[in-house]
């Protein structure tokens, strides 16, 4: 049975200090069993270029769409991921990226969850898939 969404923390002041997470900026704005949403800061997080780092993005993606397996997974099964695919459709160099993550498939021993993100107007920047296994044991 999947964790109450209530359980998540709503921000990233609740989250372990000294994670990726937290050097990021990463915010999560919502959590439901539906969706994911987050949001990361640019600044901070350029390519030598200017641009946002792929990375950055990566990172995001791997974040909202792990908290989505996790909320279906846990307390029984522990998702770790297996494959994150990134496909950067625009550069960003100001403001904020916020991701959206939903589930494309559920099953009991594998998850995998579409991740967009988009700029402050709204525009796609990337579109992430991303595959979690489901352990019996946390690793």
């Amino acid at each position: 049975m999947p964790i109450d969404p209530s359980e998540l923390s709503s921000s990233t002041r609740d989250l372990p200090a000294g994670q990726l997470n937290e050097r990021m900026g990463i915010e999560i704005l919502s959590a439901t069993l539906e969706e994911v949403r987050g949001r990361m800061p640019v600044a901070g997080n350029l390519q030598p270029y200017g641009l946002l780092h792929g990375g950055a993005s990566g990172v995001l993606a791997e974040t909202l769409g792990s908290t989505l397996a996790a909320l279906h997974a846990l307390p029984e099964r522990f998702p770790v991921g297996l494959e994150l695919a990134c496909t950067h459709h625009r550069a960003v160099t100001e403001g904020w990226v916020t991701g959206v993550a939903r589930p494309l498939h559920v099953g009991r021993s594998t998850s995998t969850h579409e991740i967009v993100l988009t700029d402050d107007r709204g525009r796609r920047t990337c579109t992430a898939k991303l595959t979690c296994l489901h352990r019996d044991t946390s690793p």
